[in-house]
């Protein structure tokens, strides 16, 4: 089978090399597509927290690789071996905007269950992996990202900002899990803490889904006025203090923790009402341990449930929320900020010192 590809420019990216040093530009000829890729053309990434984690030396990955897995693009190439169709069963075509999963399965390898493929072994993971040789293009702060065969991908409208787009695959996929996770939201009392992405996300799902009660917290007041937007019914100011404290929040039947903050999670397991749940989906850096009152957990019954990452479903419920909502609520606006390429050590800088809600990254224009 022809792998060539047309002729397309060679690409620019931007490697990240660690907490501290500064980022390498560095440019490349596109790598031979493999049976069942697809290359797209990268339009538009937003920073992640885990991104500035990474960053800031919060949290460790590898050095040399291209950050970026908040990621929406155009379809240049299909390779012949491809199925020919998104995880919805839509026809693609050259031009489709798609964004896509986070990470792939290799082809042979069975996930430890079928509701959890992203704990499969040899997983790769875009905007995390090596920039070895020519395989540069498999993250977000590039011209180009090569879709591994068994990537998870949806077909987008364009009349969905980019700033908007680029988000399903990580911020608002991650919250939909948490959501199923959680269970039944219908008619329960939710208290989300972190007034981020994550959390404003996941306030408008909770609401969506028929919560009779949404209130959000945060450690800085400055981003509650976001959650009225979004459909908190109440927002509260949240500072770590001594354990004795009286929280001005009703008690719940769900808390979801956005921040890995061990002093947030430990307050959420205090508002808990008799049977509640606790899903944490914010503690994916190291921190201190969470002190939990075992007697408390057990006489009233409270559940506490994680989620890392996100499975296929969560990927296609979120991709479905965003296309029914963003023109309902003001997603495009959390983009607080916007870099091309060559500026991302500027972005990174801004995304650390201000903590806007999302920092997003031009890559190229739209076709």
């Amino acid at each position: 089978m022809n792998n060539q590809l047309p002729s397309f420019p060679s690409g620019k990216a931007a490697i990240f090399n660690g907490a501290g040093q500064p980022f390498e530009f560095i440019n490349r000829e596109l790598p031979a597509i493999k049976p069942g890729e697809i290359l797209v053309k990268n339009l538009y990434t937003t920073l992640c927290g885990s991104d500035i984690h990474t960053y800031c030396g919060r949290r460790i990955e590898p050095a040399q690789v291209v950050l970026g897995h908040e990621i929406v693009g155009d379809i240049l190439w299909i390779d012949p071996a491809h199925p020919g169709t998104d995880s919805r069963g839509e026809t693609l075509k050259i031009g489709d905007r798609v964004t896509w999963s986070i990470f792939s399965v290799p082809a042979g390898i069975i996930a430890p269950r079928p509701d959890m493929p992203q704990k499969s072994d040899q997983l790769f993971k875009y905007g995390h992996a090596l920039a070895n040789g020519d395989d540069v293009f498999n993250g977000g702060l590039a011209d180009y990202c090569v879709l591994h065969e068994n990537t998870a991908l949806v077909k987008l409208s364009p009349a969905i900002p980019v700033q908007v787009a680029a988000t399903i695959s990580c911020a608002h996929a991650t919250v939909a899990g948490a959501l199923r996770v959680a269970g039944n939201i219908a008619d329960k009392k939710v208290l989300v803490f972190g007034a981020g992405l994550l959390g404003l996300s996941c306030v408008a799902m909770c609401k969506e889904a028929g919560a009779a009660w949404v209130g959000l917290t945060d450690n800085d007041s400055s981003r509650l006025h976001w959650g009225e937007k979004f459909g908190t019914n109440e927002g509260y100011a949240f500072s770590a203090g001594d354990d004795d404290v009286t929280f001005p929040w009703p008690e719940v039947d769900l808390v979801f923790d956005m921040t890995g903050s061990p002093q947030a999670m430990k307050a959420g397991i205090d508002s808990l009402a008799v049977g509640g749940c606790a899903i944490w989906i914010g503690a994916v850096f190291p921190a201190k341990s969470v002190q939990v009152d075992a007697q408390k957990i057990v006489r009233k019954l409270i559940q506490i449930r994680g989620l890392h990452n996100y499975n296929y479903d969560d990927f296609l419920n979120a991709t479905a929320f965003i296309e029914n909502n963003y023109q309902k609520y003001p997603f495009e606006a959390l983009i607080e900020k916007e870099y091309e390429l060559d500026e991302i050590a500027d972005a990174f800088t801004f995304a650390t010192d201000s903590k806007p809600v999302r920092v997003g990254i031009k890559i190229s224009d739209p076709a």
